[in-house]
């Protein structure tokens, strides 16, 4: 947080319980238990300061322009602020807005009984930055998903920094406890020696919840990248990312493998080696959990180090490698591409890891059955290869021949 005056010293904790999320009458989120929760964690620890503060709880409100004067008036706090939401996300259909249900929000009252989103990032927008974050735990039900994937994230201002966890409709839920990704931030609070930045605790807690297959975890590595770079916290992720790598067509020695048998090395900063375990996740068919966690750590790599550092790819192909064993081959193509043609943009064509990328993009291309999609990474995937004289030229002309082939099968329009 920002140092501010001693005159000024004053933070607030905003916690938002909203209406629960209930699929065939079991319960996914129980917001009322989350703040339940986190009403005993000490508020400093919440905050992350020892300021005077106050703390509001709003638990069942119905009205949004109740919980509206509750947010204008912690967003006119002059120091840290921390708000946690947690509930249900829904959509008016009409105006195809955002909205957080609040107790009784149906369908057909959303527009006068859940409070839209847009409202808080207007109260919040005008905070310094560095002074306001906001702590997520949502699930969406099947009207607001959509719009999600087309957001690809939840809108914010800038200046706030967003954690948190949106749920895919359908899930099956945890009941009337707490749910994981709130558990496991305040166990992360309760367990790690100091008091760990926001940012590693989202990443622990991301890790060891359990999360559903498809959660949306927020902030995305896109935004992370996006936010001005700062001094590196817990460092180590990266260590070895300029590892030797086999080249070959097949692709298979992947980022995963090349770290998880180095064992749990204690980072700087504390804590054990997080790859260890994500592989452990993978291996296990945990596929959306390992995934889940090697984007909050890409995230926080990026935040530190910068989207062209070699800690930032190596994370990268962790994720490409991920997605290989998932199953997923066009994210898993399109990874490796990326790491393929960043890697070639500071090294030799002929470096290991450089053919080693390529290598791996090209395995998973060839996985790739779906014909437009496969048609559609071809090319960038083509240009990569070509840049790699020391490549076998009989790659370069069957992944060629390959891509007129698709492209004569797909369809126009698709």
């Amino acid at each position: 947080m920002h140092s501010i005056a001693v005159e000024q010293q004053r933070g607030h904790v905003l916690l938002i319980a909203g209406d629960a999320a209930v699929r065939r009458r079991a319960v996914q989120v129980a917001p009322s238990a989350n703040l339940a929760a986190l009403g005993v964690v000490p508020v400093p620890v919440l905050l992350d300061s020892t300021v005077p503060s106050d703390t509001t709880y709003l638990d069942g409100a119905r009205d949004p322009n109740t919980v509206l004067t509750r947010l204008r008036t912690a967003a006119a706090t002059p120091g840290p602020l921390l708000v946690y939401l947690s509930g249900r996300l829904t959509v008016d259909r009409r105006g195809r807005r955002l909205h957080l249900c609040l107790a009784g929000t149906t369908a057909a009252s959303v527009r006068h009984t859940g409070l839209p989103w847009e409202w808080l990032g207007s109260e919040l927008r005008e905070r310094p930055a560095g002074l306001t974050t906001v702590l997520l735990d949502l699930a969406a039900d099947k009207a607001a998903w959509p719009l999600l994937q087309e957001y690809g994230s939840l809108p914010a201002p800038p200046s706030v920094e967003v954690y948190g966890v949106v749920a895919p409709p359908g899930f099956a839920g945890g009941g009337n406890g707490v749910s994981g990704y709130t558990r496991q931030w305040i166990e992360q609070l309760r367990s790690s020696p100091g008091r760990p930045d926001n940012l590693r605790l989202h990443a622990l807690a991301v890790g060891a919840a359990a999360l559903p297959p498809g959660t949306l975890v927020l902030p995305t590595a896109r935004e992370l990248a996006a936010r001005p770079a700062q001094t590196p916290g817990p460092a180590g992720y990266g260590e070895g990312p300029e590892r030797g790598r086999e080249s070959g067509a097949d692709g298979k020695r992947d980022g995963v493998h090349a770290v998880a048998g180095d064992g749990a090395r204690e980072l700087p900063g504390g804590g054990p080696d997080p790859r260890p375990h994500i592989h452990a996740l993978a291996t296990a068919g945990r596929h959306a959990e390992a995934d889940a966690l090697a984007q909050a750590w890409e995230a926080h790599v990026l935040r530190a180090y910068g989207p062209a550092s070699p800690e930032a790819t190596h994370w990268t192909e962790i994720r490409a490698d991920l997605a290989r064993m998932a199953g997923d081959f066009r994210l898993a193509t399109r990874l490796w591409t990326g790491v393929g043609v960043t890697r070639l943009a500071r090294q030799s064509p002929d470096a290991p890891e450089v053919k080693g990328a390529a290598a791996g993009a090209l395995y998973c291309w060839t996985q790739l059955k779906d014909r437009a999609a496969a048609a559609e990474a071809g090319p960038e995937l083509i240009r990569l290869l070509g840049a790699l004289p020391s490549l076998d030229p009989r790659h370069l002309e069957l992944a060629r021949q390959r891509l007129e082939l698709l492209r004569d099968a797909t369809p126009i329009g698709r």
